[in-house]
């Protein structure tokens, strides 16, 4: 099973016990959201693998305790290490506003003033500042980028952003 459709959660950290717990770091604010889940899917060597929780509990407020089904011992625990951990898409809280996820706005119009500055291709989320990689409507590519005070609206039912972006930003790209 591949990872589209699926976003990442967090990643194994280490061992807990002998008996196969293991301790995660999960990539949210909110781990109490991720305690009563049935499953998770781990990306082994031939793809990602669901793999049933027997037991999950906080860990010191910032790692979560797992217990799979399918873990018994240290050996089984040992394979698991520094693995990463996914959840199907459709698991993700719907975010209202002007918040949203990366992989919702690919494909929205970004409008600044009334006007088109193009299409978002993607987000570029590898450096310090995650930014919208935007097709211009000359072809040309801008890298905007995403931060909250540019950003005045995300509509999702017509699938547009309107930003107010510094003077200059864009021209500085051409």
């Amino acid at each position: 099973m591949t990872k589209e459709g699926y976003f990442y959660i967090g990643t194994i950290v280490r061992k807990y016990s002998f008996k196969g717990e293991l301790l995660i770091k999960i990539d949210s604010d909110d781990l109490e959201s991720y305690i009563n889940l049935d499953s998770v899917f781990i990306e082994l060597k031939t793809g990602l693998v669901p793999f049933f929780i027997q037991k999950c509990q906080l860990h010191k407020s910032a790692l979560l305790r797992i217990k799979f089904n399918e873990v018994n011992n240290e050996f089984d625990a040992d394979s698991l290490m520094k693995k990463d951990l996914y959840l199907p898409i459709n698991l993700l809280p719907p975010l209202k506003g002007k918040k949203f996820y990366f992989h919702e706005v690919t494909g929205f119009s970004l409008i600044e003033d009334g006007l088109l500055i193009g299409k978002i291709e993607r987000i570029q989320d590898g450096g310090l500042q995650a930014l919208f990689e935007v097709k211009k409507s000359d072809g040309k590519l801008a890298l905007i980028p995403i931060h909250d005070d540019f950003i005045l609206e995300v509509n999702r039912d017509s699938k547009r952003i309107i930003v107010k972006l510094p003077g200059g930003l864009i021209n500085l790209q051409d």
